[in-house]
């Protein structure tokens, strides 16, 4: 068997450091707090260490109100704030300029967070990338199954609703969300979800409300090739929403605590050639991924294996 390296080493003397990074509603962090919670409500210890919560987006985000409800400190740089201080309107990547505030941004943020000593952290609808993903281990919820493949990539990627646009164009009839190991982003962020896939949801039924796939498919084709400020606002992009918040509680609620604790754990290794192991009571075992559904495991195990 090829040596394995571990995806989260584990010290003896101490649970990992962790912290969940949140831009919005931070739903997908307060499942990951209520779960602890009623775990040691329980009596049973979280297998890590929650230091702290994260957020670029603090007048809006509901982390403020999360940390204080579950008695946590909120590290926070303001990525609109720091970009319209420096001349610009947008936050992006798109231009050399942007690159480098991105960098910058991801500084300021880099030195907040050293006191904390994190091991890893849960990016929980986190939006901005960085590269804080070089510093620490860095688990991505996103919001489509990235095992579909089609011309041999992945097909389903992309932020927002779009993976969910695509399943329901591609005339999926479910869906899933992804734990993902986040990449250092290059050039504009292309390779964004290009990481290891930790994870899977179990399946939620795409919901069409009783719309003709045609009708959707015709709908995508009259868009036009930018898009909008505030996104298209087209029948596709309205099923796509309900469909995403679907997934939301039928994906990301069932499978994000779960992992986290299986990262914490140790349960996640590489090989020499980069293929994912998990270990099962005491041995790894070659896999594809882990559906996760809240405490169930189901390894997924590769076709040629």
């Amino acid at each position: 068997m090829s040596k394995l390296t571990p995806l989260l080493p584990i010290e003896a003397n101490r649970p990992p450091n962790a912290a969940i990074f949140l831009s919005g509603s931070g739903s997908n962090a307060e499942r990951i707090l209520a779960a602890d919670q009623a775990r040691l409500a329980a009596g049973e210890q979280a297998p890590y260490r929650l230091r702290a919560l994260v957020t670029d987006a603090p007048k809006t985000s509901r982390a403020m109100q999360l940390g204080e409800k579950f008695g946590l400190p909120v590290i926070h740089e303001d990525i609109r704030a720091f970009y319209l201080a420096h001349g610009e309107s947008r936050v992006s990547i798109r231009s050399d300029k942007a690159q480098l505030l991105r960098q910058q941004w991801s500084e300021l943020l880099r030195q907040k967070l050293l006191p904390y000593e994190l091991d890893f952290a849960v990016f929980a609808g986190f939006v901005p990338l960085t590269n804080l993903t070089a510093d620490f281990p860095c688990l991505n919820v996103h919001p489509g199954d990235l095992t579909y493949l089609k011309e041999n990539r992945r097909l389903l990627v992309g932020l927002h609703q779009r993976p969910v646009e695509l399943a329901i164009l591609e005339g999926l009839d479910h869906m899933r969300s992804s734990v993902i190991l986040a990449q250092p982003y290059t050039g504009q962020g292309e390779d964004m979800d290009s990481g290891t896939i930790l994870a899977l949801s179990p399946e939620v039924p795409i919901d069409l409300q009783g719309e003709e796939l045609e009708k959707l498919r015709h709908c995508a084709a009259l868009r036009p090739n930018k898009r909008p400020a505030g996104g298209y606002q087209d029948r596709l992009a309205e099923l796509a929403d309900l469909n995403l918040e679907r997934l939301k509680q039928g994906g990301d609620w069932m499978l994000l605590p779960g992992t986290m604790r299986d990262f914490a754990l140790g349960k996640y290794a590489l090989d020499q050639q980069q293929r994912l192991h998990y270990k099962l009571g005491d041995r790894f075992l070659p896999v594809q991924t882990v559906q996760v559904n809240d405490t169930q495991r189901e390894l997924i195990f590769p076709e040629n294996a």
